[in-house]
């Protein structure tokens, strides 16, 4: 897992368009860890360090890779898992095109100043999978994708990375259980995380006494150069970028025992990814009042219920980072699984959120949100970066002289996030309305006595946790395959 400065890996893959048959679909239960068939975790190959494989090699390699990775983790492979290379042509094939993005989300991501109100959301994340995806496991799968079909090299990361996904899902399952973007993006983290975390592993071993695959040169483009949404990038990114230091400290802990449980315990929030002493952790529990007049209208969701979004710690650093309004140093030569975090001042104190969207006439989107912070200082920090990220898109402060118009700001029509804005900071909550005009911000939220009512209760569940579970290591990094949910 190679995790120098926040770059896109390139070209990671396999072989060419094969799909590889496996002999026994059901391994021996009683048989020893790290010994799959004939294949052994000390084995020795002829092309080990050759660039390319055929297909007879790929099979030995992957069955090795197997054993060692049981070996590392601890947990045997019930079974095989088949795998199958195309082309990135193929996979953007596969992808059938994006239908536009609901109202609610288009706002959402607007309203996080991630994709300005010209740009359908779900363009900008077809864009940046059909791009970046390296491969996925689905369905007891392993697929590759690969970017030229007439010069591919075998990724040893890769493949541990999607081979520790089959043994997660043979385990423990991969089912999603996340309900807002931000328990989504918490959950991936273990999943992630720790098939990110094994192959870091893995290459120690390499490095030591394993005789390895080759791996190809680093092919990387500059984060900045990068043909798709930054913001939306480093938004998916963190289970990736976090994700192995969160598992990291829970193995230095309380070993794989620790491990399996936070599978079965997932976090709830990527603040537990970027702080691990913060798990088992749930947000607060914010509620927000309805203050609109008739002209607009509370989006809802299937059961008619307020649809409330929560968009979390990592999001928020995303949507800072995205907008230029804070940079973070890179540590090159650290010996972590990632050199790289999503921890700062501006966003660290975070304590939930709730994101709701209003309609309105000629089909005009609002939003009111509402974000909890640990302390007045947590609330004034994000509510200082936050102005900085209105300026940094046009945004000019109305007249303060007209009581009406106290803490709004205004980015011109012309302006790919042209709104009106509102930013009230009070006690340990910052409220934002975002709404077409400054008449709008009234309409759809005005300033009452109490910007929203806020349980900063922390309610910890009631799970086993390792002994210990303090300081977490540092962090940071690049996914290196699979596809993430895009929440």
């Amino acid at each position: 897992m190679r995790r120098g400065t926040l770059l896109a890996v390139v070209v990671l893959v396999v072989l060419s368009g094969c799909t590889l048959p496996y002999a026994p679909d059901q391994f021996d239960e009683d048989r020893e860890l790290g010994q799959i068939g004939d294949y052994s975790h000390d084995d020795s190959f002829a092309f080990d360090g050759e660039a390319r494989l055929t297909e007879s090699e790929l099979e030995a390699a992957s069955y090795r890779s197997m054993a060692r990775i049981e070996l590392l983790r601890g947990l045997p492979f019930e079974h095989d898992v088949s795998i199958d290379v195309i082309t990135r042509e193929e996979y953007r094939e596969q992808r059938a095109e994006p239908a536009n993005a609901s109202a609610f989300r288009n706002e959402l991501w607007r309203g996080a100043f991630v994709v300005d109100g010209e740009t359908d959301v779900n363009r900008e994340f077809d864009d940046l999978y059909g791009a970046s995806v390296q491969g996925y496991y689905s369905d007891g799968e392993i697929v590759l994708v690969a970017n030229d079909a007439d010069s591919i090299r075998v990724d040893r990361a890769t493949l541990v990375h999607e081979l520790v996904h089959a043994l997660q899902d043979q385990r423990f399952g991969l089912e999603r259980r996340g309900e807002t973007l931000d328990e989504r993006r918490a959950e991936e983290g273990v999943l992630e995380g720790e098939a990110n975390y094994v192959p870091y592993l893995y290459d120690q071993r390499c490095d030591a006494d394993w005789d390895c695959l080759a791996e190809p040169p680093e092919l990387t483009t500059a984060l900045g150069e990068r043909p798709f949404n930054v913001g939306l990038f480093l938004s998916i990114y963190v289970p990736y970028a976090e994700g192995p230091t969160f598992v990291s400290h829970l193995h230095e802990t309380g070993g794989w025992d620790a491990v399996d449980r936070a599978h079965e315990e997932r976090p709830n929030t990527t603040s537990e990814l970027i702080h691990p002493e913060r798990y088992p952790d749930e947000p607060a529990e914010i509620e927000l009042e309805d203050r609109s007049t008739d002209a607009w209208e509370l989006a809802t969701d299937g059961d008619g219920e307020p649809r409330t979004e929560t968009v979390g710690e990592a999001t928020l650093f995303a949507s800072l980072w995205a907008n230029g309004v804070i940079d973070r140093p890179i540590d090159e030569g650290g010996t972590e699984p990632v050199p790289y975090n999503y921890s700062h001042p501006a966003t660290d104190g975070w304590a939930g959120d709730a994101f709701r969207v209003y309609e309105g006439p000629d089909d005009e989107t609002a939003h009111v949100w509402s974000l909890s912070w640990q302390s007045e200082d947590d609330a004034e920090a994000f509510a200082d970066a936050y102005r900085e990220l209105l300026a940094a898109n046009g945004a000019e402060p109305v007249d303060d002289s007209s009581a009406d118009d106290a803490n709004a700001y205004r980015i011109d029509d012309e302006d790919a996030f042209a709104s009106a804005y509102r930013v009230v900071v009070a006690d340990e909550t910052v409220e934002i309305v975002g709404a077409p005009t400054l008449e709008d911000l009234e309409d759809v939220h005005p300033i009452g006595t109490e910007t929203a009512a806020v349980s900063l209760e922390r309610v910890v569940p009631e799970a086993p946790t390792p002994a210990g579970l303090a300081a977490p290591t540092a962090g940071p990094g690049l996914p290196t395959a699979s596809a993430p949910a895009d929440g």
